[in-house]
C-alpha cells in the first residue's frame, strides 16, 4: 500500500511538471527516475543499519510475505484442510506426446501464485472496462488524444490529466513494490534494474491498451524467465 501510494505521489509530481508548467514528459520522467534513485539510496542509508540486518544499499528480509496458494485440483492446492489432487501435475510426469509440456507450462501458472500477481491480472480486464466502456475512460482518453475536441464539449481536461497521472502512478508504485516484496522479499538498491524503461516500452508495444501491454509483458516476462531457468 505505501508502494502504491508513493508511486501516486510520483504520477502527481511528474503531474505538476507536465501540465502545470509544460514540461516535456520525457525529460520530467528522466528526472524523476534519477531523483528517485538519489532519494532512494539516501534513505536507505538512514533507515538500513547495521542494528536491523539491513546495509547501506540492502534491507534486512522481511519477516513475513504475502499469501500465496495453488489453484485446487489442476495444481494441488487447498480447500480447507484437505488438499486437493494435482491433475496437471499428474500429467505432467506421464510419457505422452506433447500434453506434459502443455501440462507443466499450465502449471506453472497455477502453482505457487502470489495474491499480488493474481491483483495484476485482475487489473488487465477492469483497466480495459474501464477505460473503454464508462465513460471517465471515454473522458480521460479523449483528454489524452483530443484536449481541444475534450473541451469543447465541457469536459474539464486538467482535473482529469491530473487523476489519470496519479493512477498511472500508483500502478507503477504497485510493480516495484512487488519487486521487492514478492520476487525478492528485500529492497536492494538498483534492483528494478530498468524494468520501469520496459514497462514503456512494453506500453507502447501494445498500442497502449492493457489487453495488448499484457501480452508485451509477456513476452518480456518470458525472457527474463530463461535467464532464471538457466541459472537453476
Amino acid at each position: 500500500l505505501f508502494g502504491i501510494l508513493a508511486g501516486s505521489v510520483g504520477g502527481l509530481i511528474h503531474d505538476v511538471a507536465v501540465v502545470r508548467f509544460n514540461v516535456n514528459h520525457v525529460i520530467s520522467g528522466v528526472a524523476i527516475n534519477l531523483f528517485a534513485f538519489g532519494a532512494m539510496r539516501y534513505l536507505s542509508e538512514l533507515v538500513y543499519t547495521k542494528d536491523t540486518g539491513g546495509g547501506i544499499s540492502k534491507s534486512p528480509q522481511q519477516k513475513s510475505a504475502l499469501p500465496r496458494f495453488n489453484m485446487p485440483f489442476l495444481a494441488g492446492g487447498r480447500i480447507g484442510n484437505w488438499k486437493s489432487p494435482d491433475m496437471l501435475g499428474w500429467l505432467e510426469h506421464r510419457r505422452f506426446f506433447l500434453l506434459p509440456d502443455l501440462a507443466g507450462v499450465i502449471r506453472g501458472l497455477m502453482f505457487n501464485v502470489s495474491m499480488a500477481s493474481m491483483l495484476a491480472l485482475l487489473l488487465v480486464p477492469f483497466s480495459t472496462w474501464v477505460l473503454w466502456r464508462t465513460r471517465f475512460g471515454l473522458r480521460v482518453r479523449s483528454s489524452g488524444e483530443a484536449p481541444d475536441a475534450a473541451e469543447s464539449l465541457g469536459v474539464k481536461v486538467t482535473p482529469l490529466r491530473y487523476l489519470a497521472l496519479a493512477i498511472s502512478g500508483a500502478f507503477a508504485g504497485f510493480g516495484g513494490a512487488f519487486i521487492a516484496i514478492v520476487m525478492t522479499g528485500y529492497y536492494q538498491q538498483g534492483q528494478t534494474a530498468s524494468r520501469g524503461y520496459i514497462g514503456l516500452a512494453t506500453t507502447i508495444f501494445g498500442n497502449w491498451r492493457p489487453t495488448g501491454v499484457l501480452g508485451g509483458a509477456s513476452l518480456f516476462g518470458f525472457a527474463e524467465a530463461l535467464q532464471l531457468v538457466g541459472r537453476d
